[in-house]
C-alpha cells in the first residue's frame, strides 16, 4: 500500500483507490481500517520526531491521503526528468552527450522495479517502468551504433536486461545485426537476420521490417 500512495505524489488518493490498487476485487473485510494500519507506520519513518499531523509528509482527511513532495526527491521523478532530457539531447543530434545521459538514467534502475509487490497498481507501474527502461536502453544502443561504438553496443546487447519485450520484437536484433556488421562479424550478422526472418515467418506469417531485414553493408551506419 505505501507504493500505491507514494507513487502518486501530491495527488489526493481515496482509501478505496488504495485498497483497489493492492487487493483489486478481493478487498479484505476490514478494508476501512487497513489504510491507517499501513500509513501510520510510514509516517513514523518519513516524518521527523514530533511532527504534527498537519505538517506530515502524508496529509489526510476524511477518506483520503496525500503524499506531499515538498523537499522530497523521488527516484521515479529523477528517472522521468533524466530520461526525458536524454531523449531530447539525442533528438538534437548530440549522440555522445545523449549516450552519457542515457547511461546515467539507466543507472537509476536496480533490478526489477517494485519486485514482489502484489496488486494491480504495482503490476501496472512495474510494466510502465520496464517499458521506460527498454525505451531508454534502445535509445542508448542506437546512439552507440550510430557513433560506431559497435563493441560497446554488442556488450550491452548481450546483457539479460537488453532482451526484447516479446518474441516478435525486431528492434534489438536489428541493432545487433548492425553492430555485428560494424565489427566485421558478418557471418554472425547474417545468422541473426536469418533467425529473425524464420521466426517471424513461421510464427506470425510476416517478414521482418526493412531495418531488421537489411543483410548487407548498407545496414551499417557511417560512424566508423
Amino acid at each position: 500500500m505505501p507504493a500505491a500512495l507514494l507513487m502518486r505524489p501530491d495527488a489526493v488518493v481515496s482509501h478505496e483507490l488504495l485498497l483497489d490498487g493492492v487487493w483489486g476485487a478481493e478487498t479484505p473485510a476490514s478494508g476501512h481500517k487497513v489504510p491507517a494500519s499501513h500509513v501510520n507506520p510510514l509516517r513514523r519513518v518519513l516524518d521527523a520526531l514530533g511532527t504534527r499531523p498537519a505538517e506530515s509528509v502524508i496529509r489526510s482527511g476524511k477518506g483520503w491521503y496525500r503524499f506531499v513532495v515538498d523537499g522530497v526527491r523521488l527516484d521515479t521523478a529523477d528517472l522521468t526528468e533524466r530520461g526525458d532530457e536524454a531523449l531530447r539531447v539525442k533528438a538534437s543530434g548530440d549522440l555522445a552527450g545523449a549516450t552519457d545521459q542515457l547511461s546515467a538514467a539507466l543507472a537509476l534502475f536496480r533490478g526489477e522495479p517494485l519486485v514482489n509487490l502484489p496488486g494491480p497498481f504495482a503490476q501496472n507501474e512495474r510494466q510502465r517502468l520496464l517499458e521506460r527502461r527498454r525505451t531508454l536502453r534502445l535509445a542508448s544502443l542506437e546512439c552507440l551504433v550510430l557513433l560506431g561504438r559497435f563493441g560497446e553496443a554488442l556488450d550491452d546487447l548481450g546483457a539479460p536486461s537488453a532482451s526484447p519485450s516479446g518474441p516478435f520484437d525486431e528492434s534489438l536484433p536489428a541493432l545487433r545485426l548492425r553492430a555485428l556488421y560494424g565489427c566485421e562479424r558478418r557471418t554472425e550478422a547474417l545468422n541473426v537476420c536469418q533467425e529473425m526472418r524464420v521466426r517471424l515467418r513461421d510464427e506470425v506469417g510476416v517478414d521482418p521490417g526493412e531495418g531488421a531485414g537489411t543483410s548487407g553493408p548498407a545496414a551499417v551506419p557511417s560512424g566508423r
